[in-house]
């Protein structure tokens, strides 16, 4: 499963170009989140190296990629939509949202994804409908009357990932998230 660097931008053009064909039909009603995650989010971050859909046949305690896993939230189960691993250790939270959310202003997803980075200790986590992608800081403690812009440390448009994909890469992909 493992991306260079050149294939994965390549990878991720081809992606942004077929979303900008099909923006619309992405943005129509009814759209479910599920399809954004299978059509658009699950290929961006396999150009980034990941196994998201374990290919490799890992043994299910050493996924990398584990689809709403469990997690205490404040004495309550919750359940981010992608949890990034090494070995059994989570190293990042992406919380996938249908397209047409917008990410750069609604604060609600924004502190959905922070409490759940702040609860397990985590440095970043990403907010994306693939449209958007905004990374957090997940260190200081969220508040409900946070603006979505709260601890937001990057944002990019769909359109920014290839010409920004060395940001993207040297931060989430598989080989560095693995080289620490």
């Amino acid at each position: 499963m493992s991306k260079t660097f050149d294939q994965g931008k390549d990878d991720v053009a081809k992606l942004c170009q077929y979303f900008a064909t099909n923006r619309q039909s992405f943005l129509a009603p009814g759209v479910k989140e599920a399809h954004v995650r299978q059509s658009l989010i699950d290929p961006f971050f396999e150009a980034l190296g990941w196994d998201v859909r374990n290919d490799s046949m890992a043994a299910p305690q050493y996924r990398e990629v584990i689809p709403e896993d469990s997690l205490d939230v404040e004495g309550q189960q919750k359940a981010p939509d992608y949890t990034f691993r090494v070995g059994t250790l989570p190293k990042f939270y992406v919380e996938a949202k249908r397209c047409g959310v917008n990410i750069s202003a609604d604060p609600a997803p924004a502190y959905q994804l922070r409490r759940y980075g702040f609860s397990a200790k985590l440095a970043l986590s990403i907010l994306t409908d693939f449209e958007e992608l905004g990374v957090y800081d997940c260190a200081s403690r969220p508040r409900p009357g946070d603006k979505a812009s709260h601890a937001r440390i990057q944002y990019f448009g769909f359109s920014e990932y290839p010409d920004r994909w060395r940001e993207i890469w040297d931060v989430f992909s598989r080989e560095a998230v693995w080289s620490g």
